[in-house]
């Protein structure tokens, strides 16, 4: 679990209900539900108009690693890539087959298979990086979701904040009602500015970072299965690979 994103979250919550609370506006101000409806339904409408379907669902199942990331034990994985490299060399490249069916990462397993199935190395890798090259970019796709929607909430939030103001202004003959219609006014753009800069824009940056770390591990395993192709010395496929770990 990465804490970070979790204490982040959890201070982004604070920061606005303490925050109304120090100014002397209290919870209540908070809410609002005509400022709901123009900012949080039109922004989930915006990105329905914005995103084709399968983009949207996989973006809906990839949030969870703001603070579920996938975990990828980078050297537990060099150092079984070392051990496939010796059984290469003392078996054969068919001495990894028992391996293939092991492997619970369809990436790896895919890797592996072409590799005890003997195609050429530059077969491998231009293979496998067609698949990380999709892979990535639906990745992103996804995360651009969550882009989109900070830069569409703010944007609402001042749609939201004119329709108060219009209000408002139907209302001066009632000096009563002003102070009220103000507040409930920016009450909008407050739902606007704080979902997109508190939630949805860090979101989406969080997501890029560990797309960019998944496929930083992908490349991590081309380029060590392209290695047992040549037959490299183990020593030499080590150092190789140490540089992605760090």
């Amino acid at each position: 679990m990465d804490i970070l994103s979790v204490v982040g979250i959890l201070l982004a919550i604070g920061a606005l209900l303490g925050g109304s609370v120090l100014k002397g506006a209290g919870l209540s101000s908070l809410w609002s539900a005509a400022a709901f409806v123009i900012v949080i339904v039109g922004t989930t409408a915006s990105i329905f108009i914005h995103t084709p379907p399968q983009v949207f669902k996989r973006a809906l199942r990839i949030v969870r690693w703001t603070v579920q990331p996938p975990v990828a034990d980078r050297e537990a994985l060099v150092a079984q890539l070392l051990e496939w490299s010796n059984v290469a060399r003392r078996q054969g490249l068919l001495g990894l087959e028992g391996h293939v069916a092991e492997q619970s990462d369809p990436f790896l397993k895919k890797g592996l298979q072409m590799l005890v199935d003997g195609l050429e190395p530059e077969a491998i890798r231009h293979m496998l990086e067609i698949e990380l090259e999709g892979e990535e970019h639906k990745d992103l796709a996804a995360a651009k979701v969550f882009e989109g929607m900070g830069i569409y909430a703010p944007t609402l939030g001042i749609v939201g904040a004119v329709f108060g103001l219009i209000a408002v202004m139907k209302n001066l003959a009632d000096p009563s009602k002003l102070g009220h219609g103000i507040a409930a006014a920016f009450t909008a753009t407050i739902y606007g500015i704080a979902s997109a800069n508190l939630f949805f824009l860090p979101i989406a940056a969080k997501l890029k970072s560990v797309i960019g770390r998944r496929s930083g591990e992908r490349e991590m395993i081309i380029e060590g299965l392209i290695a047992i192709a040549q037959g490299e010395n183990p020593r030499n496929i080590e150092a190789k690979l140490a540089g992605f770990l760090h």
